[in-house]
């Protein structure tokens, strides 16, 4: 691990109330945020790096500058650069149909992308080490390393076999988002209205809930719809959260958290993790020809799930094009915190971190990767935001409901 002067350490310490008052200069915020991001640990809930790790010849221990069109977000050199610590690796799967070919081509590109990860950790054992538990990151910070979790977005590749959420328990995944962007086997997506009717959470996903609970999974409740919400925090005997979303009441998005839906989760002693995402930030402004291109792009290419690797490229690249045609406004750091100080109004500072969505769509104007997150940490001493409360939102509050999670499984055989 990095050493500090017993000078450099003091000065940190009598820097941070000069500079998270009003008015204070951008230089001393960030040796301040620096010098913080050196004492407490930093997790960030969601990514979409291993999509990149599965290519051939992408090196994620070589240092790449981001991509205009918002790739190669993150790095093992940039997340050093920012100061983040631990890393769930979000293990994608696009929704397919549901049927017995569509599941197992989903869980071989899942299975691909955990062996990305798994290959990571051994090809750079002095870079990066495989996390589990909240005691693993802290171990590996003070070795110096990142900590590499893995989240498992969309539960489509499960298919309909119970015993597989054994086998990603087994490789080392830590959460599981239970749908994606439609309708699949275990709940309804928030953003899938091709029916009208909000069938939430179905009698297989009361099972994939109940088994996540026995195996220490963390169920993540991003992308689900409202009914899906309530009728996990029904069946669920453990905490919940949602790795990226934000709240509705600052962005009427049916990807965010209402104001009543944050309220359960506090109740149920779960987490909201804030997503870098500009649609879920702020609302916004209304533009009919950049909505009907991409509803035309949708209609063309339909789910990519669907797709063989030709396809989804000429999909990704035709997105791309409408992305740059049609930018989207702006979104900054001091957007995120908002939603931050809107959680913590509402419920309080236990219930509230970061889940970027770095790789995956994430990305501010001011910290577009892995490399500028303690800008993050800048705008909240900015703020006047206590040590402790910042290090609750950055890793004290995810690493508390991941390990009641732990704690409220069944012990192993």
């Amino acid at each position: 691990m990095k050493k500090y002067s017993i000078i450099g350490l003091l000065f940190a310490v009598l820097l941070l109330p000069a500079a998270s008052a009003p008015g204070a200069d951008d230089a001393a915020l960030e040796a301040a945020a620096r010098a913080l991001h050196a004492k407490i640990l930093t997790v960030d809930t969601h990514c979409d790096t291993p999509g990149n790790m599965v290519e051939p010849g992408w090196d994620i221990g070589t240092r790449h500058d981001p991509d205009p069109d918002g790739a190669f977000m993150i790095d093992l050199p940039k997340m050093k650069e920012g100061g983040l610590d631990a890393l769930f690796f979000g293990v994608f799967t696009g929704q397919g149909p549901l049927t017995a070919d569509g599941y197992a081509k989903a869980r071989s590109r899942a299975l691909a992308q955990i062996e990305a990860i798994e290959n990571m950790n051994a090809r750079y054992p002095g870079l990066v080490g495989k996390a589990t538990t909240p005691a693993d990151a802290y171990r590996l910070k003070k070795e110096g390393k990142r900590a590499a979790f893995i989240g498992i977005e969309n539960g489509y590749p499960i298919g309909e076999d119970l015993s597989f959420v054994g086998t990603l328990a087994a490789r080392g995944a830590r959460y599981i988002t239970l749908c994606h962007s439609s309708d699949n086997q275990i709940c309804d997506s928030g953003t899938d209205r091709k029916s009208p009717e909000d069938r939430g959470l179905s009698e297989f996903g009361k099972k994939v809930v109940a088994e996540c609970n026995r195996l220490g999974i963390m169920i993540d409740v991003s992308h689900m719809s409202d009914k899906s919400f309530a009728e996990v925090l029904a069946a669920t005997k453990a905490p919940i959260f949602a790795s990226h979303s934000c709240c509705r009441a600052l962005c009427d998005n049916p990807r965010n958290l209402s104001d009543d839906m944050i309220r359960a989760l506090a109740k149920n002693g779960g987490v909201l993790q804030i997503c870098f995402l500009g649609d879920y930030l702020v609302a916004p402004k209304p533009n009919p020809e950049r909505d009907a291109a991409f509803k035309a792009h949708d209609k063309k290419y339909g789910s990519w799930g669907e797709m063989d690797e030709a396809k989804r490229a000429e999909a990704i690249a035709d997105y791309r094009e409408l992305a740059r045609k049609y930018p989207d406004a702006p979104v900054y750091v001091k957007d995120v915190v908002d939603h931050f100080d809107h959680v913590i109004g509402l419920v309080g500072e236990d219930y509230v971190g970061v889940g970027t969505d770095f790789d995956g769509g994430g990305g501010l104007a001011d910290c577009n990767d892995v490399s500028r997150m303690y800008r993050v940490t800048m705008e909240m001493l900015r703020r006047g935001y206590s040590e402790s409360r910042i290090a609750k939102i950055w890793g004290g509050n995810i690493c508390r409901v991941l390990q009641k999670v732990i704690d409220t499984a069944e012990p192993s055989m």
